[in-house]
């Protein structure tokens, strides 16, 4: 059984699932989607986990924030739903920005001692090689087509034809990329613009990297960079996967998460 929950903070209504019983294990989703690209694999799970699956605020069901927020608003959100379940030595599997936020609530003593084993794919938040307004318009890119990444292989290919037609799609090969406004966009700019690698020498939990080979929106490079900066990290790397691992190679993705949990 599913539960459809909300719980407010800071004036919002922030929604959160949950589903199974046992040791809790928290569920982080993307940027520009919300908790439902990690239900299939919190279903796998729950037989023996108590499963809570956020909608960051601004994402699914959640509410937007007033103002554009950091990477730190985003940790408080997450820490405060955590203490409102009063869940402690929590598992966790976080896909990209959901990574970004764990590698600043990892890196802090008092958030820290909520997490136990943490499991971060394709995760964000070190400093891209190339310019960041180049990755800025690739991660937006990669935001707009996250919807239909979920969708079978027919349904997604007409989705993407039709997202590819709109102004907004042909808007990130020019400069109108510049004019998109809102509090989301701001909040967007914020966070890929706050590079984490000074969280990591911080991170003491037992970490997890798993990572699609051809991840090419969080290349592979940015993954051994944080393997290296976190002290007790490790990093697999999945063949024939890209930025959503757990969508492409769903059954080694699960064995691997199994093993480590």
């Amino acid at each position: 059984m599913i539960e459809d929950l909300f719980f407010d903070f800071e004036g919002m209504r922030v929604r959160y699932r949950k589903s199974g019983t046992g040791k809790h294990m928290l569920f982080l989703h993307g940027w520009g989607v919300d908790s439902d690209t990690l239900m299939p694999l919190a279903s796998h799970f729950s037989s023996g986990h108590t499963c809570i699956l956020p909608d960051f605020p601004g994402f699914g069901q959640s509410g937007e924030p007033p103002a554009a927020w950091t990477v730190d608003d985003y940790a408080g959100c997450i820490h405060a739903l955590l203490v409102h379940l009063d869940a402690t030595r929590t598992d966790v599997i976080a896909h990209s920005f959901g990574g970004r936020v764990m590698l600043k609530l990892c890196s802090r003593p008092d958030t820290a001692v909520l997490f136990d084993k943490v499991l971060i794919t394709g995760g964000a938040g070190m400093k891209p090689k190339r310019p960041l307004k180049f990755y800025l318009k690739k991660y937006f890119a990669k935001t707009l087509k996250a919807p239909f990444v979920i969708l079978p292989g027919n349904l997604r290919e007409k989705g993407l034809d039709r997202l590819r037609q709109t102004g907004l799609w042909r808007s990130l090969g020019s400069s109108d990329y510049s004019k998109l406004s809102g509090v989301m966009r701001e909040t967007f700019v914020k966070s890929v613009s706050e590079f984490l690698e000074p969280c990591l020498p911080e991170i003491e939990n037992e970490v997890l990297l798993l990572w699609g080979k051809n991840d090419d929106a969080t290349p592979l490079y940015q993954a051994q960079r944080m393997e290296a900066g976190i002290r007790n990290a490790a990093l697999v790397v999945i063949d024939d996967a890209g930025h959503y691992a757990f969508i492409d190679q769903p059954a080694k993705f699960r064995v691997i998460a199994e093993a480590f949990f």
